[in-house]
């Protein structure tokens, strides 16, 4: 017997074929708004526990970030609003906890929750997935490979080096001086920033401060800013759509000379490797460096980095080496000439302890009090990295009892939490002393968090503390600095805290 012929498609016609499209479509239509529906409730329930700033019907709190010196303001009027935290929206379907008091901060960098992707991912292109990128097993085995990178016995050359660098910087300045008009900073920092890191984690010349070639610092900023914008726009979260559009050309151009300049270094590195197999032999001949660490380590199953996992760190370091002090020792200048009296105590403190020396030696960095707890000051109120995003691995429930649920994003903002007024009296004063030991007993530890804090923190911090010392020490030495007061800089987030107008100010040949 012939089974019977439940649903014949050639018996249809054209027109009722169309029908059964109609339908077909309709019905992943509705699915479709319907999960959209339901993903954006969910979403709303999730944060619903902390309002935040009223939100646009179609880019949520996206057109609040303008790049035009506002932001980090704004951010910080809302954290007066919203004293642990607030929501804010970009777009629809994008949420994040802003988070803006130690308390919270100590809840999410306490764990070990991995780097938010809606942010991070875009940084990927340009540095790989390195250790600022990484998260898991993967990222411990780089920590742990990596961190024979830092110790004292490494970094004790790098301020010998650092003061050659800053010297070269300063040369240029005595030329400048005579000009008697500001001067743009943050470009000669970078530039000298860039040179240091060159000379002490890869020991590589570029004598980038002499010859004029900019190339890998503009490229640089091209790319912090094309970053920084591609997060904000959202179509141009699609792949497809960034690659055809004309910032994705931009980027990808920039990207080209990043990774041609880095690739240049490792490949000068491994030539002149070829003769030498053990570290010992290397430190006869000069110090260790960052780059000797890493082409050496070796985890317990005798297995290296891989050469994308090499070009991922040195990219990385490259980075974080040079951009992140370039705008610490940038906001620290600005500082110093804005509050003088302070500066001259400065001033008085590296005459004493340098005894007229134009060279920071090692044993020098630790006499050096005073400056530092200046330094502390200054990346309270400007820190390098102006916050940092994670992705809740688990749920968590904060101190007050409210709760977010796993996947939720949030932002760890360094700006707001360093003005947090329940930690911080008279926040916006200009105070070194709150860093003396008496001062600083008894605060809360996630209240001053510039390298962040718990197991991912910067694992470079005590090189960039010790090249900002190094830095300020000879600069206050040869020149007084002053604030142009018509052209004060804006502050604008581009993955480190730069300001849209530059730093300007004033330099004047101390006297000796």
């Amino acid at each position: 017997m012939t089974a019977p012929v439940l649903f014949d498609l050639q018996s249809l016609n054209t027109c009722q074929l169309c029908q059964w499209a109609a339908w077909l479509l309709g019905f992943l239509l509705l699915y479709k708004v319907t999960r959209v529906y339901l993903r954006r409730r969910e979403l709303i329930a999730a944060f619903s526990p902390f309002p935040g700033p009223k939100t646009h019907w179609l880019y949520g709190n996206a057109h609040e970030f303008t790049q035009d010196g506002t932001d980090m303001d704004n951010m910080a009027r809302y954290a007066e609003k919203y004293p642990y935290g607030f929501t804010m929206w970009m777009g629809h379907f994008f949420p994040g906890l802003i988070i803006c008091h130690p308390d919270y901060a100590k809840a999410i960098l306490s764990r070990q929750d991995p780097k938010n992707p809606m942010i991070y991912n875009f940084v990927v292109p340009w540095i790989g997935r390195g250790l600022l990128v990484l998260n898991g097993p993967k990222w411990q085995q780089h920590r742990k490979l990596l961190t024979p990178g830092f110790h004292y016995d490494v970094l004790k050359p790098y301020v010998k080096l650092t003061s050659d660098c800053t010297n070269v910087m300063l040369e240029k300045w005595e030329k400048l001086v005579s000009n008697k008009k500001p001067v743009e900073l943050f470009h000669h920092v970078s530039l000298m920033t860039l040179d240091t890191i060159m000379k002490c984690a890869f020991s590589y010349n570029s004598n980038c401060q002499t010859d004029g070639d900019n190339t890998y610092i503009k490229a640089i900023y091209e790319i912090s800013y094309l970053t920084e914008r591609r997060i904000r726009i959202f179509p141009y979260h699609s792949d497809f759509i960034y690659f055809f559009s004309p910032h994705g050309f931009r980027l990808r151009k920039a990207l080209k000379i990043a990774h041609q300049h880095t690739e240049k270094v490792i490949k000068q590195r491994k030539e002149s490797l070829q003769q030498e197999k053990e570290l010992e032999k290397i430190q006869k001949k000069r110090h260790l460096d960052f780059l000797d660490i890493l082409l050496f380590a070796k985890d317990e199953n005798g297995k290296g980095l891989s050469d994308e996992d090499l070009r991922a760190e040195v990219d990385t370091f490259m980075f974080e080496g040079h951009d992140t002090t370039a705008s610490g020792i940038s906001w620290i200048l600005y500082c110093m000439a804005k509050h003088p009296e302070h500066q001259q105590k400065c001033r008085e403190e590296v005459r004493e302890v340098l005894g007229g020396r134009n060279t920071v030696e090692w044993e020098d960095l630790g006499k050096l009090t005073y400056t530092t707890l200046c330094i502390k000051e200054c990346m309270r109120l400007y820190p390098p990295v102006p916050e940092v995003g994670r992705e809740l691995a688990k749920p968590i429930t904060f101190c007050d009892g409210r709760s977010l649920p796993k996947g939720a994003s949030v932002i760890l903002n360094f700006y707001a939490i360093g003005r947090c007024p329940s930690i911080w009296e008279d926040p916006e004063v200009f105070d070194p002393m709150r860093f003396s030991p008496e001062n600083s007993s008894g605060r809360h530890a996630y209240g001053f968090v510039p390298f962040s804090a718990g197991s991912r923190n910067c694992i470079g911090q005590n090189f960039a503390m010790n090249e900002m010392k190094v830095a300020l020490a000879l600069i206050l030495q040869r020149f007084e600095l002053s604030p142009d007061t018509e052209n004060e800089p804006l502050k604008v987030r581009q993955l480190v805290l730069r300001s849209v107008n530059g730093i300007h100010l004033y330099l004047k040949k101390v006297e000796t």
